[in-house]
């Protein structure tokens, strides 16, 4: 660079601009717009009035500068080190990249000064030999002359530029009408931008000047500044630009469309522009001739240019965040760090330089990635296979991970469609994400939650025999649904309801058992005992809700999973972290902290959490029942590492989505595998040699055990003794009554009922002797009652105790038992004072007035001897 900075030239004009611009703006009219005056009738006097109306200062700008997304270095506990942070996207509005002149070529700064403004350091915004020089050149028609625009002046235009469209109050074509206006090459744009300029000058030093300019300029497309535009299409930084690179640079400024490096038709020109920037370069006295004949001999082709991939966009993100920095852009209008309305948090997002930082771990989010991957392969043709993993923290919302089988490509024609979608599988559409998916046996847990909350216990029964239901009998105290078509579709609901069990079980089984097996009737049976808006209402309370924003159904099949309610993985995550953390249900966050362009630590998304409709004891009592599912049809997905883990499967109809969704007391996950459009029947199918339906426990199992060694958890609380039981129910009282009238009133008292054989008893023969339990207990509903019907052949046993021996052996032969004699002596009896007379019985068994068949009984009598012999 030349040695030449302000000179007595630059600080003269800038002090006639503060003691009057009028003054100078009569000289500066005539030597611009004479002609124009000739031609339009425009006065001098009246130019001079357009520049006193006009404000005298205007702002540097950098205009909108590029955001980050960032997540914190697991290996760098130190968040003020300078590796804190690793960033997996870049986004921006425009592509820029502030710098400062010290990380800044001399090049590009010689190339500016040299192409654009050689008398830069001399003038004071407004260069009055090129006004002279370029109103003798329209009037000559000489286009040789050059312009007259100082880089001063050239900022000016570009910061108006930026200011349009940036100005989010102003429509699109306001915006337009307004960039048109900064371009116009009109009088009274040119004179506005010659006031400006001196202000600029006036407020500024050359140095501020020219990294502004240096920053704001574009350089074609979505491109500006010096920074992105070396990355982009040299694929360096600004400060390690060649002087070739330079000059090709600065010739983009004037005629970004016609000169940028984006289009190899462009090359031409570039190198046009370019070769005249090096000869400027070198009468300005900051090259050599020799460097200047070195950068003319390359040409501007493919082997010069050399673009960088594309950065920008989530589609750009690092491998395994696509997803995620989607994800995070739709939370920006909820981040109060960037503005008090959504839209001036767009509004400030837009001008840039944020960094956000993410929730996610970036080790466990490498493991969910590649095993997902691993499992349901991106490139499977035979039908639209999709899976995906998403965890979050127990307690505090935070996402941890999320990851599925596509790469994220939000263009409109993705490279490889096979491979990639835009849609957030894991999230719902107000995240970006799909519609969701119907939930199979995973939506299970809430109508526990409903049962226990209405006072049942889980060691209560049903019978799993049942196949079939009135629907009409399900109490639903929700608001009718209405179709679309005006129909109304219930409740009331009617109609019989028909299901299977997955394993074709039957017989008595208590609650955990039943979820342990995931057994369809014992659930039909457990909604059909509570208000079907109640399962809902206590699903909603812990985040539960539809992907697509309709309200959740209440339709007796929604019990198990069968209804029109679909849900994202991420709403079954955070839902099942709720029971897991005793009914406080936290919200997802994506956002930990927002750091501005000053490096100032803002908060991100807040934790927010509380205490659900689900209480304490319900949870716990729940999550006791859930954690039987990782010794049964969860078995597979358990880690067995030590961590307790809390569980439910799901399997739809036809096996069309697959889920296992799991927490321990620190984090939950859901696994969701299945197809994202069609119906391929996933059992019937083998992925990479598995079956379709197993692939979710392959994904679930390690990614378990790696987020179990960052995040241990502990034994979950146990349940609330007083929903083991439940409310207890009353054995009835049937002694004396028919099989048939004891099996009524057992099945009435909602337990179960088993006929025990024939029992000795002195009533008549097929009626009821005796139950177990024995009537007037208190038993957990369900219970199975087992009943023993009289034979008809019992008789009482006389009592024998305290008559002689032989006396009492007659009155028992007489009685046709039969009799058996056992000698007892001081010791036996522990000497007794006074002792029992000689052969007195002293005990009898079974006892005088018990029922018993003297056809199948023998009396044992003890009677008394002081010594046995």
């Amino acid at each position: 660079m030349p040695a030449q900075k302000s000179t007595a030239t630059s600080v003269f004009t800038a002090i006639l601009g503060t003691l009057g611009f009028s003054a100078i703006a009569g000289v500066l009219v005539t030597v611009m717009v004479a002609p124009a005056i000739a031609v339009t009738g425009v006065t001098a006097s009246n130019t001079v009035g357009i520049f006193n109306s006009l404000p005298e200062y205007i702002e540097l700008d950098p205009g909108s500068q590029q955001n980050t997304i960032a997540v914190r270095n697991p290996a760098q506990p130190d968040a003020e080190a300078a590796d804190a942070y690793i960033t997996v996207a870049t986004i921006y509005k425009q592509n820029r990249e502030e710098k400062s002149l010290d990380e800044i070529s001399d090049y590009l700064e010689c190339a500016a000064i040299a192409g654009e403004d050689r008398r830069f350091y001399e003038h004071g915004g407004v260069d009055l030999p090129s006004l002279i020089r370029a109103a003798l050149g329209t009037v000559t028609g000489d286009d040789g002359a050059g312009g007259a625009s100082t880089l001063s002046m050239q900022t000016v235009r570009n910061i108006l530029q930026q200011q349009a469209l940036n100005d989010e109050s102003k429509t699109d074509e306001e915006k337009q009408e307004a960039i048109a206006s900064a371009l116009d090459y009109s009088l009274d744009r040119k004179i506005k931008e010659m006031k400006l300029a001196i202000g600029l000058e006036k407020n500024y030093t050359k140095e501020e000047i020219l990294q502004g300019y240096l920053n704001i300029a574009g350089f074609g497309g979505n491109t500006y500044g010096v920074q992105a535009a070396a990355n982009q299409y040299f694929s360096v930084d600004a400060a390690d630009v060649t002087i070739a690179q330079a000059a090709s640079l600065i010739a983009i400024v004037q005629y970004p469309n016609l000169r940028d490096l984006s289009d190899p038709e462009n090359y031409t020109a570039n190198q046009e522009r370019r070769d005249v920037v090096l000869t400027a370069m070198e009468d300005y006295g900051c090259i050599t001739k020799a460097e200047r004949d070195e950068a003319l001999a390359i040409p501007v082709d493919e082997t010069f240019v050399l673009p960088s991939p594309s950065s920008v966009g989530c589609r750009s993100a690092s491998t395994g965040y696509g997803y995620v920095c989607d994800y995070a852009l739709h939370v920006v209008d909820e981040l109060t760090a960037l503005g008090t309305t959504p839209e001036e948090r767009e509004q400030a997002w837009d001008r840039g330089g944020y960094q956000l930082v993410l929730t996610i771990q970036p080790d466990l989010q490498a493991v969910a990635w590649n095993t997902v991957h691993q499992w349901a392969p991106s490139n499977e043709t035979r039908f639209a296979l999709g899976a995906v993993a998403t965890s979050v923290g127990v307690g505090t919302g935070d996402i941890l991970t999320m990851a599925q089988n596509k790469t994220f490509d939000d263009s409109l024609e993705p490279a490889d469609p096979l491979t990639t979608n835009a849609v957030n599988l894991a999230s719902d559409v107000a995240h970006g994400g799909s519609q969701g998916f119907q939930p199979g046996s995973t939506y299970k847990p809430y109508v526990l939650l409903a049962f226990l909350a209405a006072g049942h216990g889980v060691n209560e029964s049903y019978n799993a025999s049942i196949r079939e239901v009135n629907q009409a009998e399900f109490a639903d105290s929700c608001e009718p649904y209405i179709a679309d078509d005006g129909t109304v579709l219930g409740p009331p609901w009617g109609g019989i309801y028909k299901f299977r069990n997955d394993s074709n079980e039957s017989g008595s089984y208590n609650i955990v058992r039943g979820t342990a097996g995931s057994v369809n009737s014992i659930f039909i049976q457990m909604a059909k005992a509570v208000d079907q808006c109640e399962i809902r209402k206590l699903a909603e309370s812990i985040g539960v809700h539809d992907a697509g924003g309709n309200e959740l159904m209440t339709r007796p099949s929604c019990s198990i999973g069968g209804c029109e309610n679909n849900i994202a993985p991420l709403t079954q995550a955070a839902a099942y972290a709720a029971i897991a953390n005793q009914g406080v249900y936290c919200e997802p966050r994506m956002v930990a902290a927002v750091i501005d362009s000053a490096g100032t630590v803002l908060p991100g998304q807040p934790t927010l959490c509380g205490q659900s409709q689900v209480s304490p004891g319900v949870a716990n009592t729940a999550a006791y029942a859930m954690a039987a599912v990782m010794g049964g049809t969860g078995s597979a997905s358990n880690p067995n590492d030590g961590t307790p883990y809390i569980g439910k499967t799901g399997t739809t109809d036809e096996s069309v989505h697959t889920w296992m969704v799991g927490s321990s007391t620190r984090v939950a996950t859901a696994v969701w595998v299945g197809n994202i459009t069609g119906k391929q029947a996933m059992r019937n199918v083998r992925v990479n040699g598995t079956s379709g339906g197993l692939l979710r426990h392959r994904i679930f199992r390690p990614i378990a055990q790696a987020i179990d060694s960052v995040y241990p958890g502990g034994g979950f609380p146990g349940p609330d003794p007083a929903l083991l039981t439940g409310s207890p129910v009353e054995v009835p009282n049937v002694v004396g009554a028919s099989l048939e009238q004891a099996k009524n009133a057992i099945e009435l008292a909602e337990l179960g009922f088993e006929h025990g054989g024939d029992v000795d008893s002195d009533l008549p023969a097929g009626v009821v002797a005796s139950t177990d339990p024995a009537a007037g207990s208190g038993v957990p509903r369900g219970t199975t009652v087992r009943v023993y019907t009289s034979n008809g052949l019992a008789e009482p046993v006389p009592n024998v105790v305290g008559m002689d021996r032989n006396a009492a052996r007659d009155t028992l032969e007489d009685a046709d038992f039969d009799v058996d004699e056992v000698c007892v002596d001081d010791e036996d009896l522990g000497n007794p004072l006074p002792p029992p007379a000689v052969d007195e019985v002293t005990s009898q068994d079974p006892p005088g007035g018990t029922m018993r068949n003297p056809d199948t009984t023998t009396v044992t009598i003890r009677f008394y001897r002081p010594i046995c012999p």
